[in-house]
């Protein structure tokens, strides 16, 4: 949920321009009805035969040879903004963690089970109407200087109420052994700077929404004059949306790291001082990482400049926002209206309890992370994980031994940090402690609060401390993948590991597409646009020759120049320096499970299965976990904001490979055909 991320937002918001995730699907879940048991030949190659459509030729469209009947067939349902694979192992989870909320809602000492039961309890929070925040929104309401609304602002942050520049606690780029504080461009009411500032249809629609959607909550909250005071805010992040980045420069690792003495911050500024902030929110540092620097200093002189009654009605706004889902239905009503509805395109909220389940993991995620990991993780498949991870990694090697353009020096250090790199599989080896949170049963509000106080707590007290390197950024119940730079690791939660993604018992060719190919994805990160900026210790250092450097841009364009040719919506194509590290990781990922596969046959040929050969089954596995389905809003949003191409595209990556063309016998009359000089070929 949007409103209630407190575990995860300040980690995989602020760090997705400086590492990877597979999905980074964060704003809504997405699902795919149940499989039947007609689908025979899953159970024999783990490959879906039947939602092909043979009818259309690989070349042609492989995501639709590949997933064509799929895609006829499958409704995306009422609750949600996108159907495919990726939600059968969510829905899958979600049930899951169902039972064992059930079962914990009956335990009076567990915090998960009452938070659980406090959120259920929809009869007693709309009862209670606006009163549990009524303390908070009277706090507000006093904003009468600008020392109260920096007052105040500090308050909001501890609870997790954006602010106009964001703040997070996260391993330190020079120094990755030890956390520091890093200070970002803030969050925007609306998902990005183009909703605010581009003229075309839909964002102009949007942004009318957006206004009757601000004018209707601060009505809710008991403002006077909302509709003029709407006006004033959406004037107002207008102005902050002009001054901010793009999503594409915020992945700069260079341009993002920034270290400052925390006083530089109030340079030219008025009497109130970040440097007075910082500790209000518990940061005790003389030292910051300023990510966009010269977005947060107009973004503060704007803020400075602004009136006091725009500024407090944006904080009540965004408390309203974070804490929409345990405060009246009217509320919830409002909130849902514009970001499910109109930024999303979803007909109606998911069922109150898969919204419970998204509340309790974001509060007390490990308490229902240890059984999860008993009832549904074995050993056993844990093992066949890892032993994958390390055939992919000595695949790894050996394409770093046949690189044509790396010089021997680059390519001895590339090892270095090959053999540095750490798999997480499965799930953490500590859990979080909970001691000094409460919950209780009759205060879903508080409980949201607690949790977002707690966990803010926790964050800020890591500053200048050594790295927890056994603390990860996801739940094992979480249906994703990611990538850490500075910890050279990557991380594959237990929801993940399941068919189709990954089943020991079914041909390994789309076991190497489907989950090969992510976790080489995920190592490949390490040595993307990005991660490539980063040397054998994790440091944000200059370790590639200049010759490296060029060479690797000039493979790079490639792939970002056939990205943009891409179109998925009229008129709104593919952004292909937004998207390129993920289609790096793609593109190499995909390439070095090729060769594990390959090499794990032994010089054999595969057997062919339902009048496949062994390379079309790779390829189709890899297809396979691609099988998703947007709504226009969802993807529109997806294309401007999100740093991976759609699901289509993200097959098509495969037509840069010669063993993809021969497999499948693709030649030059093909839409799909690139001949071999015009290929992206990285690693």
């Amino acid at each position: 949920m949007r409103q209630l991320n407190q575990w995860s937002a300040a980690t995989r918001l602020n760090g997705i321009a400086r590492a990877g995730a597979l999905f980074l699907a964060i704003t809504g879940t997405i699902a795919i009805p149940a499989r039947s048991g007609a689908d025979n030949a899953t159970a024999r190659s783990g490959f879906d035969v039947g939602g092909m459509d043979r009818s259309v030729a690989p070349g042609t469209d492989f995501f639709r040879y590949a997933n064509g009947a799929w895609e006829r067939r499958t409704a995306i349902p009422a609750d949600r903004s996108s159907v495919g694979t990726i939600g059968q192992l969510d829905d899958l989870s979600g049930t899951q963690v169902h039972a064992i909320l059930e079962e914990l809602a009956c335990d009076r000492t567990s915090r998960a089970g009452t938070a659980y039961r406090a959120f259920l309890d929809q009869g007693r929070v709309d009862g209670l109407g606006m009163a549990p925040a009524s303390a908070w929104l009277a706090t507000l309401r006093a904003i009468r200087t600008p020392a109260d609304y920096w007052t105040a602002a500090a308050r909001a942050g501890r609870r997790g109420v954006a602010l106009p520049i964001a703040f997070a606690v996260e391993p330190d780029d020079g120094d990755p052994d030890h956390y520091a504080l890093t200070v970002s461009q803030g969050e925007l009411g609306m998902p990005d700077r183009d909703y605010y500032v581009s003229d075309t249809g839909p964002m102009r629609q949007a942004r009318i929404a957006y206004r009757e959607y601000l004018a209707r909550t601060l009505r809710i909250a008991g403002v006077a004059t909302p509709d003029a005071i709407a006006d004033a805010v959406l004037r107002l992040e207008t102005r902050i949306a002009a001054a901010q980045w793009s999503a594409a420069d915020s992945r700069d690792a260079a341009r993002t790291y920034n270290p400052v003495a925390v006083p530089s911050l109030d340079a030219g500024r008025g009497p109130y001082r970040v440097a007075t902030l910082l500790p209000a929110l518990g940061y005790r540092t003389t030292r910051a990482i300023v990510r966009q620097p010269d977005a947060v200093a107009r973004t503060l002189r704007l803020v400075d400049a602004a009136p006091v009654a725009t500024l407090r009605a944006m904080l009540i706004v965004r408390t309203m926002h974070r804490y929409a889902e345990v405060l009246p239905a009217d509320l919830r009503a409002a909130d849902f209206g514009f970001y499910g509805h109109v930024i999303d395109g979803i007909d109606t909220p998911e069922p109150r309890w898969r919204r419970a389940i998204a509340f309790v993991l974001n509060a007390v995620p490990d308490e229902v992370s240890k059984i999860y990991v008993a009832r549904h993780f074995t050993p056993a498949t844990r093992a066949a994980a890892e032993t994958m991870v390390g055939n992919l990694v000595a695949a790894f090697g050996r394409r770093i031994d046949a690189l044509d353009w790396m010089t021997p020096e680059t390519k001895a250090r590339a090892h270095g940090k090959l053999a540095a790199f750490h798999a997480q599989i499965g799930y953490p080896d500590r859990w979080h402690d909970y001691a000094g949170l409460t919950m209780r049963a009759d205060d879903a509000f508080g409980n949201a609060v607690r949790a977002s106080i707690f966990r803010h707590d926790w964050e800020a007290a890591k500053i200048g401390r050594a790295v927890y390197r056994w603390e990860w950024s996801a739940t094992p119940m979480t249906v994703d993948a990611f990538a850490n730079y500075p910890k050279i690791a990557i991380t594959f939660p237990a929801a993940i590991l399941q068919p189709p993604f990954f089943d020991p018992a079914v041909d390994p060719a789309v076991n190497y597409g489907g989950i090969g190919a992510s976790i080489a994805h995920e190592m490949t990160h390490q040595f993307d646009d990005q991660g490539a900026k980063y040397d054998e210790r994790g440091r944000l250092a200059a370790w590639w020759s200049a010759a490296d450097r060029a060479a690797f841009a000039g493979r790079t364009a490639v792939l970002a120049a056939q990205f943009d040719q891409y179109q998925p919506l009229p008129g709104l194509h593919v952004n292909g320096k937004l998207t390129l590290g993920e289609n790096i990781a793609d593109l190499g990922g995909l390439t070095i499970a090729y060769d594990a596969y390959r090499a794990s046959l032994g010089g054999r040929e595969a057997p062919v299965i339902d009048g496949l050969t062994g390379d079309q089954r790779f390829f189709l596995g890899w297809a396979q976990i691609w099988r998703l389905k947007y709504r226009d809003a969802d993807l529109r949003r997806r294309l401007l904001t999100n740093p991976h191409a759609p699901a289509a595209q993200r097959v098509w990556t495969a037509r840069n490979m010669e063993a993809w063309v021969h497999a499948f016998g693709v030649g030059a009359g093909d839409t799909l055909y690139l001949a071999p000089g015009e290929r992206a070929a990285i690693w």
